[in-house]
This record gives C-alpha cells, sequence and structure tokens, in this order.
C-alpha cells in the first residue's frame, strides 16, 4: 500500500490505474526494504510531496519523473539532424575564423606579437601605467613558459568578444527601438545569464563533435553576450529626450540621430557592457576547456584532474593576469570616451 492509494480509490480511478499495470523496476528504497526484510508496502511517516514518482507508486498509470526526462532527451535526439543540417553550415564559419586565430597567433613570433598587442593597449588607453603592467605581464608570461597557451586564450576572447559585439551592439539598439521587443528579449537574456555554465554544454556536445571549435565558440558567445545587449539598450534609453528633439528640430533623419547623437551619448555604457563581455568570455573559457577549447584553461582542468597543485594554481594566475590586464585596459578606454564626451 502506497500513501495516495486512498485518495486514487476515492476519486474512481483504482481501475483505471490497475488496467494493464506492470510492476517495472525495483526502486532503490523498495530493494533496500526487501534486503532489511521490512514491508516496503506499508508507508510510514509523513506523507511525501505528491510528486509525479509518489502518485506512482499508488497508480502506475501516472508516469515516473525519469519517464519526463527520458522523453525529453528522445525529442531533443529526434530533432538533432534537423538541427544540424541547419545549424552546420551557419557555425561553420566561426570554427574558421577561431582556427584562423588560434594559427595566427601561435605562428607570429613572440618578440613581435607582444609589443603589436603592448602596442595595441597603449592605442586603446593612452594610459602609461596599464600599457606598462601589460608588458610586465607578458614577459611574467612568457618567463614561466605560459606565454603560448595565454596567447591560445587571448585569441579565443578577441574573437568571441568581437563577435558578440557585432551582434550585440545591433540587437541592443533594437531592444531599445522597440518596446515590444524588448519585452520578448528580456526573458531570453535572463535565462541565457542564469543559466549555469555546464548547462550550455550540454546540448551544444549532442549537436557538434568535440573537436570543433564552434563547440566552445558558441557557448561562449552565448554566455557572454548578456551584458553588451542590455547595456546598449540601456544606454541609448537613457539619452536625453530633449537632446533627441533638438536633433529632429535640426532636421536629422533618425539614422543620422541614432550614429550621431544617441550612440555617441550612449557609448561609455556600451562601453560597460563590452568591459562585461571581456570578463564573462575569459570565465567562460575555463569551462570550455572541458570541450576542447585550448589555452590556460587545459592546465587548469589537468591540474584538477591529476591533482597537480602547482600546475592549477599557476595557470590560474595567468587568467587572473589576463583579467586583469583586459579589465584595466578597457575600463580606461571608458575613462578616455567619457572625458571625450565631458569636454565637448
Amino acid at each position: 500500500m502506497a500513501y495516495y492509494d486512498g485518495v486514487f480509490d476515492a476519486l474512481g480511478l483504482r481501475d483505471w490505474c490497475d488496467d494493464g499495470a506492470s510492476g517495472g523496476p525495483m526502486t532503490m528504497e523498495q530493494l533496500l526494504a526487501q534486503t532489511r526484510g521490512d514491508s516496503a508496502d506499508t508507508p510510514t511517516g509523513p506523507a511525501p510531496f505528491p510528486s509525479l514518482d509518489a502518485l506512482h507508486d499508488s497508480c502506475s498509470k501516472v508516469p515516473q519523473s525519469r519517464e519526463m526526462t527520458a522523453g525529453l532527451e528522445q525529442a531533443f535526439l529526434d530533432a538533432r539532424s534537423g538541427l544540424r543540417s541547419v545549424l552546420d553550415p551557419l557555425t561553420q564559419p566561426l570554427s574558421w575564423v577561431l582556427d584562423g586565430a588560434l594559427d595566427l597567433f601561435m605562428w607570429v613570433p613572440w618578440w613581435a606579437l607582444i609589443p603589436l598587442l603592448v602596442l595595441l593597449c597603449w592605442v586603446v588607453s593612452r594610459s602609461v601605467g596599464v600599457t606598462v603592467f601589460v608588458a610586465a605581464s607578458f614577459l611574467f608570461l612568457g618567463f614561466i613558459d605560459h606565454l603560448d597557451v595565454a596567447m591560445q586564450t587571448l585569441a579565443i576572447i578577441f574573437v568571441c568578444t568581437g563577435i558578440c559585439v557585432l551582434l550585440g551592439v545591433p540587437a541592443g539598439i533594437a531592444m531599445s527601438k522597440s518596446d515590444r521587443l524588448q519585452r520578448s528579449a528580456i526573458p531570453v537574456l535572463d535565462l541565457l545569464q542564469t543559466l549555469p555554465t555546464f548547462v550550455y554544454l550540454i546540448p551544444l556536445i549532442f549537436l557538434f563533435s568535440v573537436t570543433e571549435s564552434k563547440l566552445y565558440g558558441i557557448a561562449i558567445i552565448l554566455y557572454a553576450i548578456v551584458p553588451v545587449i542590455r547595456l546598449t539598450d540601456l544606454g541609448i534609453r537613457l539619452v536625453d529626450r530633449d537632446v533627441l528633439e533638438a536633433a529632429q528640430a535640426f532636421g536629422m533623419t533618425g539614422r543620422q540621430k541614432l550614429f550621431k547623437v544617441e550612440i555617441p551619448l550612449a557609448l561609455p555604457n556600451i562601453m560597460a557592457g563590452v568591459n562585461q563581455t571581456i570578463m564573462m568570455s575569459l570565465a567562460m573559457v575555463v569551462i570550455a576547456s572541458l570541450v576542447s577549447a585550448p589555452g590556460l584553461g587545459v592546465l587548469v582542468l589537468r591540474g584538477i584532474r591529476n591533482l597537480e597543485l602547482g600546475v592549477g594554481l599557476v595557470a590560474g594566475l595567468g587568467i587572473v593576469l589576463l583579467a586583469i590586464m583586459l579589465d584595466r585596459a578597457s575600463k580606461a578606454a571608458l575613462a578616455r570616451v567619457d572625458m571625450s564626451r565631458q569636454s565637448r
């Protein structure tokens, strides 16, 4: 006898529940009770929550939780071939770009690559302190033989962040122009922002081969694109209405207002979104090492798997240095934007 037998009896559903019923596999609780010699048919203790499994004990026609999860998995597997036929050609360029960036960063010798990256940092930040820190960090990574893997991580960050900006800024602009689109997009963005990082990999592993670069590229982009979309939308919505009315009074078209008024005024918020996207991309790179993403994350994973404390800690230090470099450079660029805006 189960806890909810009386409920189904009172509703007159006993014949329906028992029609064609089969014993099914023995649960762990029943197996343990049988081993102890207890009676598993007599319920003891407080009544359990009326979940699928608890109701199934009283009525075999009620599906079990494992049947629901198995059905969801089967539905995904049934749609897999159709999804792959559509997504494979659309996402293949991402593999090419990622592989090309990794090859480029590995092909350029260190004595040319490091000065180029330091020069890029100076052009972006125009900060002596940040530029010196970036140069010293690269030299330190090279000194401890972690420069190559750090460059691989940096190549992935550059590609994924660039794609996030190319896709996220137009999406944020479109959201700022349509309240209906914003209401529709916010639940999707909330889902992407709150979904655990490991969960991003589950459907992608079923769709793509783990040897394809687009597998971890898509996971990083989906995880990191949310801040730049949200802050672009917010920045454009915060533009002073009086300024827009003045622009319209001068005869500006919608396109001119967007590119000459709204985007320049929203640029600090957009840059803040880019900064957050860079940080989230770097965080996801470590998780993506589980699906063949190269770089420092591989060494972190090796330290966890083999209990090599030193390998994991040094690789983690390299990731921290990359995060600080990218964060300081992007914040210095944001400060430059704010200063140029205030000087106008």
